[in-house]
C-alpha cells in the first residue's frame, strides 16, 4: 500500500470482527479463509438489499447498510494500492438482467462480464478469471451455476510476502503423535529481537503469539494456545491481541521457566558474552480449504436472502433476485522464504425470489509451534487481517519443498529489516 494511505478504523474493526466470528464457527481440522475477501461483497449486497435481507447483511458486515458500499469501495481501493497484494472484483450477468445504475456504477471499472446461460461455458470463463486473478493459486470459481443463474458477484485476493529474515529448513522434532508418525518439514531461525514473541492472557487461556515480519508491511502471526483451546478461541485471541484487548507480556520481560504454550526461557551457557536470543521452531504448511458460505448463512447475513420466493435486492436490479449459492476457496503456504495466500469468493444470484567451557550465562527464549496452531496474515500498521487459518497437517520433510520461491541470496539476513515494527 502506498505510503500515507490508510484503512478506515471502523472498517478494519468490522472486517476483523467477521474474521473472529468465522474462526469461532470453523471446524477443528486444518483450514484457511479470508473474511477480507468476502466482506466487500457482503457490503455491496447490503447496499442493494431491502427489508430483512438488508438488516441481516448489515449485521454481518458490522456497519449500517447505507455506509456499507462506500466502505467496501474504500477497502477495495486500499487493497489495490497495497504492495504485495492483488485484489479484484468481478460481476457477470445475463444480458437480460438490467442493473440499477447507482449500484453498478459503484463497482470498480472493467468488472462486468456476461453469462451465456450455459453453465459449462460460463464456468470456463469464471474459472479462467479465478486462475488469472490469483496467479494460478486457485483454479476454480467457487460457485454453483445453473441455467437460472442471473448474476455472479465475485472477488479475488492474493497475498505474497518474503520474510525479512528467512528460516532454515530442518526435520521437525515433536512429541505430538499425529505429526511424529511422519517426518515433517520444520523451520528454524534465531534472532536477538526477543519481542517478536509474547504471551497473552485471554478469557479462554494463555496464547503464545509469534510475529513473523515480511516485506511490504505484510506479516504473519503464529498463534499457539493452551491444549484444549479451540481454533476459534485461539484465532479469536489473535484478533483480540491486534485490537489491544488482551495484555501481552513480550519476550524480553518473560521470567525463566515454562512461560506459555510452547514457550520457555532457559539459561544458555557460552564461552563469551552474548545477547539473549529467541529461537523459533515451527512447521511449514500448505493449507487449502473450500467453504460453502450458505452452511453459515446466519454468520454471513444471508438467511433471508436465500428465500427465492421473493426478490431481496431491488437496489441491484428491478428483476427480483435471491442468493442461490455462495462459496470461498482459500489457500495459504508458509515456507522458509516467505508466505503466500489467496482466496476467491463468489455469490450466485438466482431469480427470486542447537559443551563448551562454561564462563557466561544469558537467556534464551525458545518458541516451538509443534502441534496444531493458528495463523493470521495481516497488514502490519493497519492491523487488518487478510487471511487466517488453522494448521493440523504440516508439510512432510523433503529436500527442496519451495522451488517456486527465489533463492533469497539478496535478502537482508541482518537485524536491520527485522527491527521494523
Amino acid at each position: 500500500m502506498r505510503v500515507g494511505s490508510r484503512f478506515d478504523g471502523a472498517t478494519v474493526r468490522a472486517v476483523n470482527g467477521l474474521t473472529a466470528r468465522w474462526a469461532a464457527a470453523a471446524h477443528p481440522e486444518g483450514t484457511a479463509f479470508s473474511a477480507t475477501a468476502v466482506w466487500p461483497l457482503l457490503a455491496l449486497l447490503a447496499d442493494g438489499a431491502t427489508g430483512a435481507a438488508r438488516a441481516e447483511l448489515a449485521e454481518a458486515v458490522g456497519l449500517p447498510a447505507g455506509q456499507a458500499a462506500e466502505a467496501a469501495r474504500e477497502l477495495l481501493a486500499g487493497l489495490a494500492a497495497m504492495a504485495g497484494l492483488d485484489s479484484a472484483v468481478g460481476l457477470w450477468t445475463k444480458r437480460t438482467l438490467e442493473l440499477r445504475e447507482p449500484w453498478a456504477s459503484g463497482l470498480p471499472a472493467d468488472t462486468h462480464g456476461v453469462l451465456t446461460g450455459d453453465p459449462s461455458v460460463d464456468h470456463q470463463s469464471l474459472d479462467a478469471w479465478a486462475l488469472k486473478r490469483t496467479g494460478g493459486l486457485i483454479e476454480r470459481m467457487p460457485v454453483a451455476l445453473t441455467p437460472d443463474t442471473e448474476l455472479v458477484l465475485a472477488s479475488a485476493l492474493t497475498l505474497r510476502t518474503r520474510w525479512l529474515r528467512p528460516f532454515e529448513e530442518t526435520p521437525l522434532e515433536t512429541a505430538y503423535e499425529p505429526w511424529a508418525g511422519t517426518e515433517r518439514l520444520g523451520l528454524w531461525r534465531r534472532t536477538s529481537v526477543l519481542d517478536r514473541v509474547g504471551v497473552a492472557d485471554t478469557p479462554h487461556g494463555h496464547v503464545t503469539e509469534l510475529r513473523v515480519l515480511g516485506t511490504d508491511g505484510l506479516d504473519v502471526h503464529l498463534l499457539l494456545g493452551e491444549e484444549g483451546m479451540t481454533p476459534g478461541q485461539v484465532l479469536g485471541a489473535g484478533i483480540g491481541i491486534l485490537a489491544r484487548e488482551h495484555a501481552v507480556v513480550p519476550g524480553s520481560r518473560l521470567p525463566y521457566g515454562e512461560v506459555g504454550p510452547g514457550l520457555s526461557v532457559v539459561k544458555q551457557w557460552s564461552t563469551a558474552p552474548e545477547p539473549p536470543t529467541l529461537d523459533v521452531t515451527t512447521a511449514a504448511y500448505d493449507v487449502t480449504a473450500s467453504h460453502d458460505l450458505l452452511e453459515l448463512h446466519r454468520l454471513f447475513g444471508l438467511t433471508t436472502a436465500l428465500d427465492a420466493r421473493q426478490g431481496h435486492f431491488p437496489g441491484i436490479s428491478g428483476s427480483p433476485l435471491a442468493i442461490g449459492s455462495a462459496g470461498q476457496t482459500a489457500t495459504a503456504r508458509f515456507g522458509a522464504l516467505g508466505f503466500e495466500a489467496a482466496a476467491v469468493n463468489a455469490f450466485g444470484g438466482i431469480p427470486g425470489g542447537a559443551a563448551p567451557t562454561v564462563r557466561y550465562v544469558t537467556a534464551q527464549v525458545r518458541a516451538r509451534f509443534d502441534r496444531p496452531f493458528g495463523f493470521l496474515a495481516l497488514r502490519r500498521h493497519a492491523r487488518l487481517v487478510l487471511a487466517a487459518g488453522w494448521v493440523t497437517d504440516p508439510l512432510e520433510f523433503v529436500e527442496k519443498p519451495w522451488e517456486d520461491w527465489e533463492n533469497g541470496e539478496d535478502w537482508d539476513n541482518g537485524e536491520n529489516g527485522e527491527s521494523t515494527v
